[in-house]
């Protein structure tokens, strides 16, 4: 969807950031000098709700899921598929049987790829991607083509980072299978126009799969309105924990799938010959789930319901705002991407004469936690003629002042490597 600009009304002072800032144990910690976490976009912090609700399990009914007839056992059941649901009315999917568990966006991906891949994708066909894709939406691609003789096909960006659509119909032809796009770059923070270029999409008969995991955590995310076949996303990226992941598909789709993994909870009946699988999203679930993480990831989402992703939005905005006009003071200081308000909060720079590791660890010294190099985006790195960039990325807890702490780091790092080279 077209991720439209929030209401002007809902600034900074939308949220109590310094009441969620204690919702995070590792943002409480005392520390010389204190965290100033700016890497939100690889990983972000998991509040005290998530980390209780996983420690409940563990402590009050830790037990496998679907097979006891015992207490614990049926509650552990009742958790996980009540996780389930709380994500699908998140994204608002018509059905929670439309949600399946994976270990995160690379392996929903992948599950794609090769299930509904390999099903649907002959020699000849074409797969249409963009030039700013993480490689995880990516490498899938790259194998499932060179299995069927498929042809991969790229939107390019501007100059500016935006996806360059001008091409689009040229792109679109009756040979596209599938285009598979993110929904927001996790190196520039673009937000794509999604829903213009699935309606297109869909007129030329090709399915899309929306890699939304810099999207769901940051702006409210419909998977109706969007009118997108699949979209994969992370837990880590949204509070919740590592090792969780969501695939939505569409129920027809999901239905004609094969499984891509095959073992326990996957089945219906099983012959010595051959099986009967089940329908989804079991079939797709195979063995013992994470289900602590999927029971966390619930409570992340409850958390996030709880705060607004509209208010989370309009947060980000007045930081994204506020640190493209401090950092633009920097002289030798180049900002990759488009403006604030066609992005959400991610801002990847080079500093001039400084390799962005180093300039990682400089502000690393001074408490600043960045992420520095190609964000598994090599070839929107060959787009710009960079090896690597240094990335700031910002989330619900995070404070002007500590944009004011990157900016002092970031001069901190040019007068470093100023008098080293002098």
């Amino acid at each position: 969807m077209h991720a439209q600009p929030m209401n002007d009304a809902l600034t900074l002072h939308t949220l109590d950031v310094e009441a969620i800032r204690n919702d995070f144990p590792i943002l409480k910690q005392e520390s010389d000098p204190r965290l100033i976490y700016l890497d939100s976009a690889a990983t972000s912090q998991t509040p005290d709700c998530v980390v209780n609700a996983m420690d409940e399990y563990y402590r009050t009914y830790n037990a496998n899921i679907h097979r006891g007839i015992y207490r614990i056992s049926e509650e552990a059941t009742a958790r996980y598929e009540e996780a389930r649901k709380k994500i699908a009315r998140f994204i608002n999917a018509r059905r929670s049987s439309q949600i399946v568990f994976t270990r995160n966006t690379t392996e929903s991906i992948n599950l794609v790829a090769y299930s509904w891949g390999s099903a649907n994708i002959r020699e000849g066909d074409e797969i249409l991607v963009t030039v700013m894709e993480h490689h995880s939406n990516l490498l899938p691609w790259q194998l499932l083509a060179q299995r069927t003789g498929a042809k991969l096909r790229f939107i390019e960006i501007t100059e500016e980072g935006l996806l360059q659509l001008d091409d689009l119909d040229r792109l679109l032809t009756e040979r596209t299978r599938i285009v598979a796009m993110t929904h927001v770059s996790n190196v520039l923070g673009t937000i794509n126009p999604i829903q213009d270029i699935t309606a297109a999409a869909h007129a030329v008969g090709a399915k899309v799969l929306i890699d939304a995991a810099q999207s769901v955590p940051h702006l409210p995310v419909d998977v109706q309105q969007m009118d997108c076949d699949f979209l994969a996303f992370s837990g880590h990226k949204m509070c919740g924990p590592t090792g969780i992941g969501v695939l939505y598909g569409k129920l027809d789709l999901l239905e004609e799938m094969p499984p891509f993994l095959v073992g326990g909870s996957t089945i219906r009946s099983v012959q010595r010959e051959h099986s009967i699988y089940a329908d989804p999203p079991a079939k797709f679930e195979a063995g013992t789930p994470s289900i602590a993480e999927a029971i966390g990831l619930g409570a992340a989402v409850d958390y996030l319901r709880k705060v607004g992703l509209e208010a989370i939005y309009a947060h980000e905005h007045e930081l994204l705002e506020y640190a493209h006009q401090k950092l633009s003071d920097i002289e030798g200081l180049t900002i990759y991407g488009p403006k604030p308000r066609q992005k959400t909060g991610a801002i990847s720079l080079n500093l001039d004469g400084i390799h962005p590791h180093d300039l990682a660890g400089v502000l690393d010294v001074s408490g600043v936690a960045i992420r520095a190099g190609h964000h598994c985006a090599q070839p929107l790195m060959q787009q710009y003629d960079v090896i690597a960039t240094a990335r700031a990325s910002f989330y619900l807890y995070n404070t002007l002042e500590e944009i004011d702490r990157l900016y002092d780091g970031l001069l901190t790092a040019k007068k470093i490597f100023t008098r080293r080279r002098r």
